[in-house]
């Protein structure tokens, strides 16, 4: 007698002999599938570009001191140290969405309040206050600001200024700056979202450098600038863009989403 066929494409899995002799048959339809893994590996981060040459500075002037004074060689060496993880350049995994605002600076969020917006900043993003997140960028912090949304370079405006703490209020409107206007891409429905933000030079940040001009093409997290030693970046939010981040709360740039469209602000605790 014919043995019972399977069909298994038509999904009609037949008893075999072996099943009506009551030994137990894995039934190919109810098989779990294979499960893939993928394991992420920790990497020392590069040094930027920008901060080779500090790094080379400090390290020769670290080697002349083994010939002129050992007192003062393993002092450089911590100096070189600290220099070369200032300017490291980690690579970030930015998240993908519509509606999200990525944080365009590492640091501590230390202001989330409602401001008139630049006057810098009016012809682009119009004349009504708006949320300003800021983040504080300590020196021990990267120094690398990233973009928050993808989009075209609209502006970007370099204002000379002082150098006062950043982290007070008034250094966004007295302190050397850089504005940067990023308009996206058009939606579905044809209509586009602006976001500006502002890099300003701390008591210790001598120099802001930009990577981008106006008319630059840019992907959500792409590196735009750096701020030499302690800063704050000031991102400002439209209406629609709720906050995602609380006070206290330490951003990574490119990678904490710090708004969200048609979302409810979060709210958080320090403990």
């Amino acid at each position: 007698m014919p043995e019972p066929e399977t069909d298994v494409a038509a999904g009609d899995a037949r008893l075999s002999p072996a099943a009506h002799a009551g030994t137990p048959v894995a039934m190919t339809s109810l098989d779990k599938p294979p499960l893939t893994t993928t394991t992420v590996k920790w990497r020392f981060p590069a040094v930027h570009p920008e901060g080779r040459k500090y790094v080379a500075i400090s390290a020769g002037i670290t080697l002349l001191l083994t010939i002129i004074s050992n007192v003062l060689f393993w002092p450089m060496v911590g100096v070189t140290l600290w220099v070369a993880t200032f300017f490291r350049d980690p690579i970030r995994t930015t998240p993908q969405g519509d509606g999200l605002i990525v944080a365009p600076a590492d640091g501590l969020v230390t202001m989330i309040q409602r401001v008139p917006v630049p006057r810098e900043l009016i012809g682009e993003l119009g004349e009504a206050p708006l949320t300003r997140v800021s983040i504080f960028m300590s020196v021990f912090d990267v120094h690398i600001n990233r973009t928050p949304i993808a989009g075209t370079i609209r502006q970007v405006v370099y204002i000379s200024g002082k150098f006062l703490n950043a982290d007070l209020d008034k250094a966004s409107d007295e302190n050397e700056r850089q504005h940067i206007v990023v308009e996206s891409r058009p939606q579905p429905d044809g209509t586009v979202r602006r976001i500006g933000f502002t890099q300003i030079a701390g008591l210790v940040a001598r120099r802001i450098v930009p990577f981008v001009k106006a008319g630059d093409m840019v992907a959500t997290g792409q590196r735009i600038g750096l701020i030499r030693f302690g800063s704050r970046v000031d991102v400002f939010l439209p209406d629609d863009i709720a906050p995602q981040v609380t006070l206290g709360q330490r951003s990574i740039a490119g990678e904490t989403v710090i708004g969200r469209l048609g979302a409810t602000p979060v709210t958080g605790i320090a403990q």
